[in-house]
């Protein structure tokens, strides 16, 4: 048995990589990718130990992701999204977590965050809860789902001012909608929709936005580990970008067998074009700093942590721009790299296309948009106050 879940990965890395056009196809993860993602443990590794977790070092989760990701593009994205439930489930209600973890430690929790529902109090306690998400990745393996929702009045209009919620379900009480996704890349990961009419929801399942982006959530927890107390708006996103960073990786090892003995147009060896080999050179600097600067951000949230101190919100948004910028240089080193390996590398049987496609799906995500984050880091940097709306997410 590998020593850890990263060395499994190594081990397994033709089966993964051969599963990938197929979950293509089929737009899910393939039964054996799953079979071989439950041996390895990998969806444990945020997990706390008394649940059968193994308590990893976000470094270490990271690197695993980017892994897998360079692999099978799909399945690091599902570990890099699905990966990170247990962690934030950890912090919560002791009675959530018996439920989800009590009879199966090893079972897989979905999401999205966006808020698709309003929960409606009830008389005599818990909420009643209907609404539709989009994107949930990885959804047909999970036995529970993580959802956003919008808190409302015993009415069912939204409470004003809003109140963002984070609502735990089990998979009994929400529908996949089997041909929701249908896209153009990252299509394995089967980030079908949900669809939820009128199911309970008792108090404990609920934990709002303010208690998870500020750390209140954590803070109030009777878990005390770095691992647990680490900010919400680094840990959300690192298995996200570590997968994007992965897929690029991937990208570039398959670019770089095509281009080993490529003839191109002129009737030149590629390896002996020297503004190709310049070009490639500088993109492949690029992808080692975007993995090099993604994993040192995670280190220093964690220092920051271990040191018993909580990171000011300068901190956290600098640490978001890293994370945003780190993929945006994965991906356009990606394509600089892919629009380098002539046509042939458009046919459908050349693998690399695939990567190419699900490297810049990768910064469609939200988490992924630069705007706001980079405004919020800059105004921060500068000893301004960032408003309201340039703080979600951070």
């Amino acid at each position: 048995m590998p020593n850890t879940v990263l060395d499994y990965i190594n081990e397994h890395a033709d089966e993964f990589f051969a599963q990938g056009a197929e979950a293509e196809r089929i737009g899910r993860l393939t039964d054996k990718t799953v079979r071989l993602l439950k041996e390895s443990g990998a969806m444990r590794m945020l997990q706390p130990a008394d649940y059968g977790g193994y308590e990893y070092h976000p470094r270490e989760f990271a690197e695993a992701v980017m892994r897998l990701a360079s692999l099978d593009p799909a399945a690091g994205w599902v570990l890099g999204v699905c990966g990170v439930h247990p962690w934030q489930l950890a912090y919560n209600d002791r009675r959530v977590q018996d439920e989800v973890w009590g009879e199966d430690s090893s079972i897989w929790m979905a999401s999205p965050y966006m808020p698709g529902g309003i929960l409606v109090p009830q008389d005599g306690g818990g909420y009643r809860f209907s609404g539709s998400w989009q994107f949930s990745s990885g959804t047909d393996h999970c036995g529970w789902a993580f959802l956003g929702a919008m808190m409302g009045d015993p009415d069912g209009n939204m409470v004003h001012p809003p109140q963002m919620v984070h609502v735990i379900i089990p998979r009994a009480d929400y529908t996949i909608v089997d041909d929701s996704w249908n896209v153009v890349g990252l299509r394995g990961t089967g980030s079908k929709d949900l669809i939820i009419e009128d199911c309970y929801v008792p108090e404990y399942r609920a934990m709002t936005w303010e208690d998870v982006s500020s750390g209140d959530g954590q803070r109030q927890s009777d878990r005390t580990q770095t691992l647990y107390q680490m900010p919400w708006s680094n840990m959300f996103p690192l298995g996200i970008t570590s997968a994007t960073v992965g897929i690029c990786e991937g990208l570039l090892r398959l670019a770089s067998d095509y281009q080993a003995n490529r003839i191109d147009a002129n009737g030149v060896n590629v390896k002996h074009d020297p503004y190709t080999m310049f070009e490639l050179g500088e993109y492949m600097a690029d992808l080692r700093a975007a993995r090099g600067e993604l994993i040192d951000n995670a280190q220093y949230f964690w220092d920051i942590t271990e040191r018993g101190e909580v990171a000011s919100f300068a901190d956290r948004a600098a640490g978001r721009a890293t994370q945003v910028r780190a993929a945006w240089r994965a991906a356009r080193a990606a394509n600089e790299i892919y629009a380098r390996c002539g046509g042939n590398a458009l046919r459908m049987d050349q693998p690399m296309q695939r990567f190419w496609r699900d490297s810049q799906a990768c910064i469609h995500h939200a988490i992924h948009t630069p705007n706001t984050v980079y405004h919020a880091a800059t105004l921060s940097s500068l000893g301004a106050e960032a408003p309201g709306p340039l703080r979600k997410m951070i």
